[in-house]
Formats: structure tokens, C-alpha cells, sequence
């Protein structure tokens, strides 16, 4: 079997010392691409660890290995969310700008603001730094739901002027808030997604003596693109056809409810990464408006909703973890296709409103583990095994066979002493199956067909040729991080999401391992073996060899970051093996260069995440106890294994859910 870095018969490659360029923080830099996924919020420092910029300006960083240190030093240790608010300001700042510029240099008549998704990361300090920039920027926020809407609303206390979209289905009570919050002072927007809440806004509307501001979303003929592209277009889950809106406006004059129509929104999808789709939605959207405001309709603003994309995997291009545009341009494309539709028609330009969050938030979060050991194929078969298999009375012919190919692997042909390595396997598994193999001798064949294999990767990994590509995933190592993939990443999982990955620290040295990473879920779908790559994706990471973990004397920990993972992966997390939420941390830099420790949100306790599933942790106590002063009055266990056993009844369910 692979051996662990806690027993390792595996070194780390042998540093090169034929006269070839030693390894750089600049190789590091290259190789984990960061500054094509970085946007500028990422570099690598002169002590091989990773920069943080907050604000974009290379000039002011924070260490994320420094941090991470300094929170372990304070028993928050990983796994743990790092959130950087001032990145979060900055790409607020960015859409401001971009936009800003885009309206300026097209003379373009109307405004732009942005709303804030709340379902994209709903942890309240999140939502607040949002809030507090919105008011700066004169951004507001949007809500899908009676939970989210309570939530805005409470947000928002005191800040009437802040936009507040309201999206998603509503029932009598839902409308009913958004009237009187709307009677309120509020600048609230409910959306129509179907034709019946039309008759709910009026009703209500009418007995509170209102006439609220509204919208009704366009279910456009354009799709969407990307993996969300069924949510837009005809298919799509939510809004009115060109016909149905007719009927609106005619259903609306005739309760004399028109003048309250002042949105026509659309929805782009989530993650829209061709900038030709954009260009398609918005025109489509921009004729409409022009037509409606042509039957009287006085819409002023439009809201083409979500869609602006983030390039995970640094490559710039059309597909599914990148976008091939930048924010300045989809702002000027946007700007731009409205205001010539506009002109043509003659008729206003409208204000413009988007529902960018998965952009907003996406850069501003880390999640940092720890690798708690590693599984690797040896380079060298166990020379006791392997002489103990061939010593053995008439050794099989495979396990010749495969000794042949070994000994081959130094001094012939690699690729065919591999094929005849393979051949050997192949048989010798068969014959141990029908009981015709000693175990010995599997084992045997098995190490030396790693060994060989690990040679050919060693001397031709840039060029294997045809038929030898799975190698590099064959004999991949496992890497182990003290996290869930299902409760901190769940789109890795699910959607195949693509998340930059790279070790915080040890940048300055060459990593000579390359695996694949899993999780400390009992599900064997836990594990991440797609990273982005100069070609989009690559099936393993590089990666140093971790420190041997010894209980006596712990190595120091070899920390990995999963990037721009602030969009929806703190919401969409569920509880597999009762594994709860991580640690948070949001972390400022100060004027004067250091970075503070502005909010700790501490992880789930074991007893949390056993109450979320109806487990009442003190019956639970009072049972074990129960057990445990059984099993003593027998003498099944002794007094000092009782006392240990009930520590760590009462540790474990006040502790972290994680490995400690």
C-alpha cells in the first residue's frame, strides 16, 4: 500500500545540482499563477510566504502566513475563513469606478448602482461591511426571501434612501411588508416574478393608501450561458413573457396602478463568462424598455441582475471558471448598448442597476488548512519484501516478470520496462485472486510497478507519451486537510468549481511533490483533483512534502489557501460528518502598515452541531456518563481510563468540530 509522510520510505526529489537555475519566489509566483487569478490582491512575499493587498496597492500587504500563525497562537487554529474587508471596499470601489468612467465617456444621462445579493454570503459582518460601502457608493442590497428580507430591512435601519430590491416568490405577508416599509420611508422595490403578486401589490397597496415603487422581471428569449444557462431565457424559473408584461400594463391602467411601475429587470444567469452574452441580454432588455416606455409605461431604471463573472482560473477566457472580459469593459458594454438604443429611439436613458455579488465578495475571503499527512507511492519496493517474495519456493512467473522490468528501469528502455511492469500486475492480481499468489509476492509486484512508474514521471513527466497521460493522476500523492470539502467548498464538489489552491509558506523552495487533496470526511467524494492550470485545469498540484507529524514533538504545520471562495460556499455548506462551520476572522490592514484582528466569528462547537440535528447534548452527557460508571462498576475499565473517558466526553463537546 502507498505509505504516509508519517512512516515515509520516500524522499523528496534530490535538489538539482547539475548547474541548472535555482528556485525562485518568482518560479512560485509562475507556477500557482497568481497574479492572472490575483487581481491584485495577491502576491508572494521576500520570506516566501503569501501578500495579501486589500487594496490593490503592492505597496501595503498583509503576511497571510503571519496571521495565520498569530490566530493559532491564539487557539483559533485552521481550518479558518480569513475575510479581508478591505478587499471587499476595493472591488466595491472598482464597479463604482468602472461604471462612473463608462457613464462619463459616453455623456450617458442616467445613474448606476449596484445591489448586493444577500444570498451570495449571508453572514451578517459580511453583510454589514457591504452595507456600510453601499452608503458610501450609493449601492444598495437585494433580498430573495421573507428571512432575507427581515434581514434587509434590519440592515438598513435608519438609511431610507438605500435601494432595498426584493426578488423571489412572495406571498400576501411578504407584499404586505414591502407596502408598509415602502409607507415607511423606505426606498423598497419589490420585483414581479408571476403575474398574480401584481394583484397582491395592489390590493395591499390600496389598503395602506400607498403607491409603491415596483418592477417586473422580463423573462428574455436570450439565454444564458455557463452552467447556470437554464435559469435565464424561456426555460427560466422566474418572470414574465413579452405577452404577460402586456397584460400588466393593461391590468395595471385599468386598477390605475401604472405610475407605480418604475423597474423592468431581467435575470443574466450567475457567472456569465462571455462578454457576447452580456451584449445579447442587455439589448434585448434595452428594446424592451424602449417599447414599453413608447406605451406609456414610466420605467426609469433598469436592472439587468447578476452575471459579472470571476476568473478563477487566471486564463481569461469563455468557459465555465473564467471570464474573457474585464470589469471595465462590461460596464462600457453595458453603458454603451443602452444609451445607442436609447438614442436611436429617442427616448430617456434610465438609471441602471446590476446584482453583482459572486464579483463583489468572491476575492475578499481565504479558507486556510492545514495538511495533516500525506499518502505517497514509494520510488524503491521494500528491499526486505522484496527479497522475502523471490526467496520463496518456484516464485510465480508475474513476480519474475515485474523483478525483470525493475531491473530494466535504470538501464533500458523506461516505457517498456513500464509496459512490462503493467502486463505483470495485471496477471499477478490474477492469480492472487484464484489463490495461486502468496501475498508477498502481490505486494512485491505492486511496489515495484510504482517504483518503475515513478521513474517514468521523474524523467518524462512534460512529455509522456500516448497512452501514458493517467500517470500522472495513477500515481498522484493524497494530500489530507483538516477540513470538509461539503461544509467550507461545497461547489468544488458539487458544480465542479474551480478555486485557486496553493500552499501559504515555503514559497521559496521548489515543490517536488505533485497530489491531489482530501478531506477528513469518511466520503470518498471529499477531495479536490482539478486546480487551475496555465491550460484552464491540471489534475494534481504541486506541492512540498509536508513535515512528519510526531505526537512528541509536532512538526511545524504546513498550511494550504483556497482562494476567492467568498461567494456562496459559507451559505450552500451543509453538515457532513457533523463537521460545523470553520472559524472566521475579518482582518484590516492599519494605516501604519499592520494588519489587527478586526472580528473573530468562532467556528461550531461540537454540541452546536449535534443540536442542529436534534441531539440534546446534556442527555447525551448523562447517557455516556451512565455507560462509563457501568463499565467501572464491572471493572471493565479502570478509574483512570473512566476519567479520561469522561474528559473527553466534556472537551470534545465544547471543542471544534475539526481536529485540534
Amino acid at each position: 500500500m502507498p505509505s504516509t509522510s508519517d512512516a515515509p520510505r520516500v524522499s523528496a526529489k534530490p535538489p538539482n545540482n547539475s548547474g541548472a537555475r535555482a528556485w525562485t519566489l518568482a518560479d512560485s509566483e509562475e507556477l500557482y499563477r497568481v497574479d492572472q487569478w490575483g487581481s491584485g490582491y495577491f502576491g508572494v512575499t521576500p520570506d516566501g510566504t503569501v501578500a495579501v493587498y486589500p487594496d490593490a496597492d503592492p505597496n501595503r500587504s498583509i503576511d497571510l502566513h503571519e496571521v495565520v500563525s498569530g490566530l493559532a497562537a491564539r487557539d483559533l487554529t485552521a481550518p479558518i475563513i480569513l475575510r479581508f474587508p478591505g478587499i471587499l471596499r476595493h472591488r466595491m470601489g472598482a464597479l463604482r469606478n468602472a461604471f462612473d468612467t463608462a457613464i462619463s465617456d459616453s455623456a450617458y444621462a442616467g445613474k448606476y448602482a449596484c445591489v448586493y445579493p444577500i444570498k451570495v454570503n449571508q453572514e451578517r459582518h459580511v453583510c454589514e461591511s457591504i452595507r456600510d460601502s453601499a452608503a458610501q457608493l450609493g449601492f444598495g442590497l437585494e433580498v430573495g426571501s421573507k428571512p432575507e428580507l427581515l434581514a434587509g430591512l434590519s440592515l438598513t435601519e435608519g438609511m431610507n434612501g438605500m435601494p432595498l430590491v426584493c426578488n423571489g416568490f412572495k406571498d400576501h405577508e411578504y407584499i404586505e411588508t414591502v407596502i408598509i416599509a415602502a409607507k415607511m420611508g423606505r426606498n423598497i422595490i419589490p420585483v414581479v416574478e408571476q403575474a398574480h403578486e401584481l394583484k397582491l401589490i395592489t390590493r395591499s397597496a390600496r389598503l395602506h393608501q400607498v403607491t409603491p415603487r415596483f418592477g417586473v422581471r422580463a423573462k428574455l428569449a436570450t439565454a444564458g450561458i455557463g452552467r447556470w444557462a437554464s435559469s435565464s431565457g424561456f426555460r427560466g424559473k422566474f418572470g414574465l413573457t413579452v405577452g404577460e408584461i402586456l397584460h400588466a400594463v393593461d391590468y395595471l391602467e385599468k386598477e390605475e396602478m401604472l405610475a407605480g411601475l418604475k423597474m423592468l429587470h431581467c435575470h443574466m444567469g450567475s457567472q456569465v463568462f462571455d462578454i457576447r452574452a452580456v451584449k445579447y441580454m442587455v439589448s434585448e432588455l434595452a428594446h424592451l424598455y424602449v417599447e414599453l416606455v413608447r406605451r406609456g409605461v414610466p420605467i426609469d431604471t433598469l436592472d439587468f441582475g447578476g452575471g459579472l463573472g470571476v476568473d478563477y482560473d487566471g486564463t481569461q477566457s469563455a468557459s465555465d471558471s473564467s471570464v474573457n472580459y474585464t470589469l471595465d469593459q462590461y460596464a462600457a458594454d453595458i453603458v454603451y448598448r443602452v444609451k445607442s438604443i436609447c438614442d436611436d429611439s429617442g427616448v430617456p436613458h434610465p438609471n441602471l442597476m446590476s446584482e453583482s455579488g459572486r464579483a463583489l465578495v468572491a476575492h475578499s475571503s481565504v479558507l486556510v488548512c492545514e495538511v495533516l499527512g500525506s499518502r505517497v507511492f514509494p520510488t524503491e519496493p521494500d528491499a526486505d519484501l522484496l527479497k522475502r517474495a523471490l526467496e520463496q519456493e518456484d516464485p510465480p512467473q508475474p513476480l519474475l516478470d515485474a523483478h525483470g522490468a525493475f531491473q530494466q528501469r535504470d538501464t533500458g528502455d523506461i516505457f517498456e520496462a513500464y509496459a512490462d511492469a503493467e502486463h505483470a500486475l495485471s496477471e499477478a492480481t490474477n492469480l492472487f485472486t484464484l489463490g495461486y499468489m502468496n501475498i508477498h509476492a502481490r505486494a512485491a509486484c505492486e511496489e515495484m510497478f510504482w517504483s518503475i512508474g515513478q521513474a517514468v514521471l521523474d524523467r518524462h513527466r512534460d512529455e509522456l507519451p500516448d497512452g501514458l497521460e493517467h500517470l500522472t493522476d495513477t500515481l498522484a500523492d493524497l494530500y489530507f486537510l483538516n477540513v470538509s470539502i461539503f461544509q467550507s467548498l461545497l461547489d468544488s464538489w458539487g458544480i465542479g468549481q474551480l478555486f485557486p489552491i496553493m500552499p501559504i509558506h515555503r514559497l521559496e523552495e521548489e515543490p517536488t511533490r505533485r497530489g491531489v487533496l482530501a478531506d477528513i470526511t469518511c466520503d470518498s467524494d471529499g477531495r479536490i483533483d482539478r486546480f487551475p492550470g496555465e491550460d484552464g485545469v491540471k489534475s494534481t498540484l504541486e506541492l512540498h512534502v509536508p513535515p512528519a507529524h510526531d505526537d512528541a514533538e509536532p512538526a511545524n504545520p504546513y498550511y494550504l489557501g483556497i482562494f476567492l471562495t467568498g461567494a456562496y460556499q459559507e451559505t450552500l455548506g451543509d453538515l457532513h460528518n457533523l463537521l460545523g462551520d470553520s472559524h472566521a476572522v475579518h482582518v484590516e490592514l492599519t494605516e501604519d502598515g499592520q494588519w489587527r484582528i478586526d472580528t473573530v466569528v468562532e467556528g461550531d462547537t461540537v454540541s452546536e452541531v449535534l443540536s442542529y440535528v436534534q441531539f440534546d447534548p446534556e442527555d447525551m452527557r448523562r447517557r455516556i456518563r451512565k455507560d462509563i460508571e457501568a463499565a467501572l462498576q464491572v471493572k471493565r475499565i479502570s478509574l483512570s481510563e473512566a476519567t479520561s473517558m469522561r474528559r473527553f466526553l466534556d472537551d470534545g463537546l465544547k471543542g471544534y468540530t475539526y481536529l485540534e
